[in-house]
């Protein structure tokens, strides 16, 4: 199989995807736009894209190509540890004298504190990604710059850790979503953590009460919400929709027309999938 996921080399999805998919062919895409479509034209077979991050939260951009790709569904979820490290070439011997530290935001505010502390007067620049910074550090070995990225791109380039793990919060997962045409299609080997089942609600027209209407659909048949998340349509201010996941299988017939109730009251359904979640080696 062809399996697209949100590049480049050495990212954490690739991290991600090189587990879930050890023997499958692996296209790195520049953006998570990019792999929705891969899935959509039929170019690939799956993606896999990060869905939300446990300090920086949602990605919202998975969201909303959830919501604008209708054909798309949700076969797994994976969690990933995620550890930074701080990287220089190894020309570079002298941390002292490093001038400038390059990777993703979402990295540089996870490792605020740590760099704050030791290299307090060093500029910290946004990067693409963790490992597009790291390969900018190993293409450039005469300047004095480092790196935060993740052990696959120390490895991968070439570079010196001079600081292992210097995330500021231990607890730091992040949470991927296998997307396709296709529903439960996915199996492995690997850890599994739990069911779930995803879906995304457009509630009916704007009145008092509405969201209340909607979530005692599920209070009433007591399915446990693990996530509820708005998102706008993008139309005018106060136009949202709402991303929904359930714990646990969905075979109770309770569950099943609890789909058919919220169309009943005028809510717009995607039923995005029930599927396994998986536990990853970081």
């Amino acid at each position: 199989m062809k399996i697209a996921f949100l590049g480049p080399e050495a990212s954490f999805t690739q991290l991600t995807a090189t587990q879930l998919f050890p023997n499958d062919e692996l296209i790195p895409k520049a953006n998570i736009l990019d792999c929705f479509l891969a899935v959509q034209n039929n170019e690939v077979d799956k993606a896999v894209v990060p869905l939300e991050n446990s300090i920086e939260g949602t990605v919202s951009m998975t969201l909303d190509y959830l919501y604008q790709t209708p054909e798309i569904k949700i076969e797994a979820e994976a969690v990933m540890p995620i550890a930074h490290h701080l990287m220089i070439h190894p020309g570079q011997e002298n941390q002292d004298s490093i001038e400038k530290i390059y990777s993703h935001p979402q990295a540089l505010a996870q490792s605020f504190h740590f760099l704050n502390k030791n290299y307090p007067d060093v500029p910290k620049q946004d990067f693409a990604s963790t490992a597009a910074a790291a390969k900018r550090v190993s293409e450039n070995p005469d300047r004095k710059i480092a790196a935060v990225a993740n052990k696959f791109a120390a490895e991968l380039y070439g570079l010196k850790i001079l600081n292992e793990n210097i995330h500021d919060v231990e607890e730091n997962h992040t949470r991927f979503i296998i997307i396709s045409k296709t529903e439960n299609s996915y199996e492995n080997h690997l850890e599994n953590i739990g069911k779930k089942t995803a879906m995304l609600i457009t509630l009916p027209q704007d009145h008092a009460g509405g969201l209340h209407q909607v979530l005692s659909v599920f209070a009433w048949r007591n399915m446990n919400l693990s996530k509820i998340e708005s998102r706008t349509l993008k139309t005018k201010l106060g136009n949202y929709f709402f991303f929904v996941t359930v714990v646990g299988g969905w075979d109770d017939v309770l569950y099943i027309n609890s789909v058919d109730e919220l169309k009943a009251i005028g809510a717009d359904v995607k039923f995005l999938g029930n599927y396994k979640e998986f536990l990853l080696e970081g």
